[in-house]
C-alpha cells in the first residue's frame, strides 16, 4: 500500500496504535485483513485503511476482533492502563 499522505482523522483513537503494532509484529496490510477474518471481521481494504488513517469510526465488536487478531487484549489496544 502507498503511504498516507494526509494528516491522521480524529475519528478514533485506536487507528495510530492499529498500525504501529501491526508494523511491530511486521504484519502486511494485507495479511492482517485475511487475520481479521478469521477472528470473524470482514472488512475491505479500504475501510481498514480509513480505520487506521482515524478517518472511520470504529465500532465496539471490531475492537475486540482487532484485539484478538493482534494478540494483545481490548485494554492495551486502547491505552487503559488497569488500577493497581
Amino acid at each position: 500500500m502507498k503511504p498516507r499522505q494526509n494528516q491522521p482523522g480524529n475519528k478514533n483513537m485506536i487507528g495510530a496504535k492499529v498500525v504501529a503494532l501491526r508494523q511491530a509484529k511486521k504484519i502486511k496490510q494485507r495479511d492482517f485483513l485475511a487475520k481479521l477474518q478469521t477472528v470473524g471481521l470482514d472488512i475491505s481494504a479500504t475501510s481498514l485503511s480509513r480505520l487506521e488513517g482515524q478517518y472511520r469510526l470504529v465500532q465496539d465488536y471490531e475492537i475486540v476482533a482487532i484485539a484478538k487478531a493482534l494478540d494483545i487484549s481490548i485494554e492495551d489496544l486502547l491505552g487503559i492502563r488497569g488500577s493497581d
